[in-house]
């Protein structure tokens, strides 16, 4: 019985290693956990807990995180929100989250406005570079979306890295509709 077993359990744990690592090739392991907080709540690195927002104990990047981590699961104005909170809200990070949740509730152009003061900040940072892209996507600019791709793919070294995959896939997407 244990051969098998072990036999009928061999593939299948092989295909749910290979699927994990291919998670991880994926790059989704920087996927952001779920936000655990109740509202008005951030998540505090250091104490390792939900803190109130409002805590002068919790760090900018603590605050700039969980809010991405309430964006990228639909709660744009708690993250905006959030964002609001920040001691230094012009870091690159910061605008281009907040460019991320405006453009998420459809404030497309006030989305570009936040991605191109973050590219002016910083503009070796990819993944501002992929949003700005999705943004000019929406707008129907694709000629200025397809720049995008190429500063991608300058700074990435390549066209394997999530940040051009995804923004191509949204090009491709667009010029099938």
């Amino acid at each position: 019985m244990n051969s098998r077993f072990s036999i009928l359990t061999a593939p299948l744990m092989l295909v749910v290693v290979l699927s994990g690592s291919q998670a991880w090739a994926n790059g989704e392991e920087d996927t952001p956990a779920k936000p655990q907080c109740p509202r008005d709540q951030v998540f505090d690195t250091k104490a390792q807990k939900c803190v109130k927002q409002t805590s002068k104990h919790v760090s900018d990047a603590d605050r700039t995180d969980y809010a991405y981590q309430l964006a990228k699961h639909g709660r744009y104005e708690e993250a905006l929100a959030l964002l609001d909170t920040l001691t230094q809200p012009n870091t690159a990070k910061a605008l281009n989250y907040r460019g991320y949740a405006t453009r998420k509730l459809g404030r497309t152009d006030e989305g570009i406005g936040f991605y191109l003061q973050s590219v002016k900040l910083d503009p070796h940072y990819a993944q501002v570079r992929e949003y700005l892209g999705e943004a000019y996507v929406i707008k129907g600019h694709l000629a200025l979306a397809q720049e995008q791709l190429q500063q991608i793919k300058s700074i990435c070294g390549n066209t394997t890295c999530e940040e051009y995959q995804d923004l191509a896939e949204a090009i491709n997407g667009s010029s099938k509709t």
